[in-house]
């Protein structure tokens, strides 16, 4: 699939050294300031989930402006340990939308080895190139959910009741009821033969899904979401992250380059190589303008 977006793309690229300077030195204590913010604007108009960002969409005949136009990027990507490791090799930004019944996450993701096989969900997507989305939902910085998508539009989705540092547990068998993804590649999927350009991903999720398992214990339950929507004003903890791996090219395919571990770029850095550490996940405001 095509996306006629060739100047968008250049402009994109061209931010791809950008680094956000209010960040110290790792380690550090977490004070007022030091997180990424977001404002996730609230639209009358659904988005069309086709991972094209910028073409207008068609309504009754009508070329309507794309809601996502709307919608600002976050600021790139950086090392998950912060700004005083090396800058990512590739760029990714995201952006997102909100209504009364779905948080809508886009993103960007400039990838020149589009590389993804794992073609079934609730597999560890992981393990190859991907992008997550985390949410804590109530902000308690406990229960959470994770969800991550690859090229070929595969999901592992999973809720922990707390942080595995401290004892928490994975529920891969929960799943988000109703969310849709759409992933659309620049380039040729895991054909090491030519040099790819992007992806893009389109996600929809219910805000009624976001519910623990109903298998699971817990005893915050005025905590716990009832699935409605969020209020003006209402704030989030999110944080989003893109793992990449050291390819090599065998024939026309792509194995991992023996001996290297991955990438970890995100949103708002975590300090370590651990994305489950909520104090230093982003905010999210959901707004009207």
């Amino acid at each position: 699939m095509r996306l006629k977006a060739s100047i968008f793309l250049a402009a994109l690229c061209a931010l791809n050294s950008c680094q956000d300077i209010a960040y110290g030195p790792w380690p550090r204590e977490m004070v007022p300031g030091t997180v990424r913010h977001y404002p996730c604007i609230r639209t009358t108009l659904a988005p069309t989930l086709d991972g094209l960002l910028e073409e207008p969409l068609l309504i009754d005949g009508k070329k309507v402006e794309n809601p996502w136009r709307r919608a600002p990027w976050s600021d790139a990507f950086l090392d998950i340990e912060g700004p005083s490791m090396p800058s990512p090799c590739y760029a990714t930004w995201m952006k997102m939308l909100w209504d009364t019944e779905f948080l809508y996450v886009a993103a960007f993701i400039v990838e020149p080895d589009l590389w993804g096989t794992i073609d079934k969900n609730d597999m560890v997507i992981f393990s190859q190139h991907d992008f997550e989305i985390f949410i804590d939902p109530d902000g308690d910085m406990a229960s959470y959910y994770e969800i991550e998508f690859n090229i070929l539009g595969s999901i592992f989705d999973l809720y922990m009741d707390k942080e595995y540092r401290l004892g928490g547990t994975a529920h891969p068998e929960w799943d988000c009821e109703g969310i849709q993804g759409v992933v659309n590649c620049v380039g040729t999927a895991n054909n090491s033969t030519d040099t790819d350009k992007c992806w893009t991903v389109e996600i929809k999720i219910p805000f009624k899904c976001l519910r623990p398992p109903k298998t699971v214990s817990n005893d915050r339950a005025e905590n716990i979401r009832d699935g409605d929507f969020p209020s003006e004003g209402e704030k989030w903890r999110m944080n989003f992250s893109r793992v990449e791996w050291q390819l090599e090219k065998v024939g026309s395919t792509y194995v991992k380059k023996p001996g290297t571990s991955e990438f970890n770029w995100v949103w708002t850095p975590q300090w370590a190589v651990d994305m489950h550490r909520l104090e230093h996940w982003g905010v999210v405001e959901f707004i009207s303008k």
